[in-house]
């Protein structure tokens, strides 16, 4: 069982845990044996969930005394005390006990304790928060999304590289395209950051990715950029817009293909479709952003998600060990 990708699974964290987060192991273990899965949480919680419905040699429950509550401020939970759930299962991947984290508990107090616990890429300042984003062609993968408000080119740089390659981690048979997100797609356009971040990149050679300049947010989906990069505060407001549009067109077509008799006798004869769409819109297919630039990867599963995107994330996790990101960055930031 060594050969096997040691998973460092927070168990307390997110709505519905602890069965969400053992359900969700469940779920993914039934279609992939590669991963053992070290989980940290209040053990006769989990032993209620957990009972026959995975082989012992694939889990081990490390049993905690404390959790991070999801109203906790980031000082709170990191003043809470190391014998929490999200504590120990950082603190797991940095003793080389496991190969990788994830939490769906309170965001904030992760990136904190995982900043506390792991030690920075050399020549990385800023870790970033990525996420995977469905586009025309496939996926985009887009950070910084609220780790860092404030970021100079230097910042903006090592995003295209770290996003780059994630990117390759997860696709390593892609060369993936890296543009700015900006306000117009012309050189002249942005603010000085921007406008430098680009000089930057045009005149880096890169056998990692192809920089193709600017992207606007009207075209982050059509899927001819894989990476997009922008500072946190930007990032994270078109996170939220996509989500929101995604929702609101979601919930407008099912009402109206259900508030009328033509509307339903429609949605019967579009039925396939109908659930090609619903399937290409579901968030569970995305779940789980990345907080890179530390020197183990964090995973951090949505805290409203069921078992079913928690073991999508589960799956992520998967990829990047399997990928060697931590190496990729290394290799490509020197």
């Amino acid at each position: 069982m060594s050969d096997l990708i040691k998973i460092a699974v927070d168990a307390m964290g997110g709505d519905g845990s602890p069965k969400k987060i053992i359900d969700g192991i469940i779920h993914n273990h039934k279609s992939n044996h590669e991963n053992f899965f070290k989980i940290f949480g209040v053990k006769k919680e989990i032993d209620r969930y957990i009972d026959k419905r995975i082989d012992k040699n694939f889990y081990e429950i490390i049993d905690t005394k404390n959790i991070v509550k999801s109203t906790d401020s980031p000082l709170e939970a990191a003043k809470r005390g190391k014998d929490t759930s999200m504590w120990l299962s950082i603190e797991s991947v940095k003793n080389k006990e496991s190969d990788i984290v994830i939490s769906a508990g309170n965001t904030g107090a992760l990136l904190v304790i995982a900043k506390l616990n792991l030690k920075m890429i050399e020549n990385i300042d800023k870790p970033a928060l990525s996420a995977l984003w469905p586009n025309k062609k496939g996926m985009s993968v887009v950070l910084d999304l609220g780790a860092n408000i404030e970021c100079s080119s230097k910042n903006l740089v090592d995003f295209s590289i770290m996003g780059a390659s994630l990117y390759k981690s997860l696709y390593p048979l892609e060369n993936p395209n890296v543009a700015l997100l900006n306000i117009g797609s012309e050189e002249l356009k942005g603010n000085e950051v921007i406008k430098e971040t680009f000089q930057k990149l045009n005149e880096k050679k890169s056998n990692n990715f192809n920089f193709a300049g600017y992207v606007e947010g009207d075209k982050l989906m059509n899927g001819e950029v894989n990476v997009i990069i922008s500072d946190g505060f930007t990032g994270n407001v078109a996170l939220k817009t996509a989500e929101g549009t995604a929702n609101f067109i979601t919930s407008e077509l099912k009402k109206a293909l259900s508030g009328s008799i033509l509307g339903k006798i429609s949605s019967i004869l579009n039925i396939s479709n109908l659930n090609k769409f619903k399937k290409r819109l579901d968030p569970r297919l995305y779940n789980g952003a990345i907080f890179i630039g530390l020197d183990t990867p964090v995973v951090k599963s949505h805290g409203g998600t069921d078992y079913i995107g928690f073991s999508n994330s589960l799956d992520v996790c998967n990829k990047i060990i399997k990928g060697n990101l931590i190496d990729k960055i290394k290799e490509n930031i020197k």
